[in-house]
């Protein structure tokens, strides 16, 4: 077999299951979340829609964690504006309601929660993002907190769940933007966790030097 049809065959099988794939995302992300009752130590709420912070607001005065991060806020957004949108009484907002202005993108977000998550000592953190964009959200905040339990909430935004994708062109388009930008994340996750056992040993390793010198 010549190298010319071995290479279309692992094109062709790659194209295959990247659409495979594809499927497997867009029907996940469009199924309604089993209701459970949400524990966590706190609250993150990745920004990118109204819906999002009122429903962090929400699960934060029901006490379902302590505190509530908003992370990706815009600069040009205050205090003020958060607090109309989350839908909170000004004491529980001052109180309990971080603002993260740092990040710019998902990677930014959970760099910003994991910060936020050590500074207060969390174990446990409530997610809540758009449906589609949970799966990259959790891949990436996955890979800065390994030892961090994550419980999922996802919101579905403009009705979402109730179109039937593959018959609307805007909804395919979203989640195909999203699934082509979910898989290098996946990617860098497992990575990462493919990593952390070599550089454990390497971290003892160059401990058990630096003691014997």
């Amino acid at each position: 077999m010549s190298w010319g049809r071995i290479l279309v065959g692992f094109t062709a099988g790659l194209l295959a299951l990247t659409a495979v794939g594809f499927v497997l995302f867009a029907n996940a992300v469009m199924r309604e979340p089993e209701v459970e009752d949400l524990r966590a130590d706190g609250i993150v709420v990745l920004t990118g829609g109204q819906t999002r912070i009122a429903e962090a607001a929400r699960l934060l005065e029901e006490k379902r964690g302590e505190r509530l991060l908003i992370s990706g806020v815009n600069q040009r957004t205050g205090r003020p504006s958060l607090l109309r949108i989350s839908g909170l009484d000004e004491a529980t907002f001052n109180c309990c309601v971080d603002l993260g202005y740092q990040a710019q993108n998902t990677v930014g977000n959970a760099d910003e929660t994991r910060r936020w998550a050590e500074a207060l000592g969390y174990d446990s953190l409530i997610v809540v993002t758009a449906s589609y964009h949970m799966p990259r959200s959790l891949a990436e905040l996955a890979r800065e907190m390994p030892n961090i339990a994550l419980v999922p909430h996802p919101v579905d935004p403009d009705g979402l769940r109730r179109k039937v994708w593959w018959r609307d062109a805007a909804a395919t388009r979203l989640l195909a933007s999203e699934y082509l930008k979910f898989l290098p994340a996946a990617a860098r996750l497992v990575i990462a966790r493919g990593l952390s056992p070599w550089q454990t040993t390497s971290e003892t390793a160059a401990s058990a030097s630096l003691r014997k010198s």
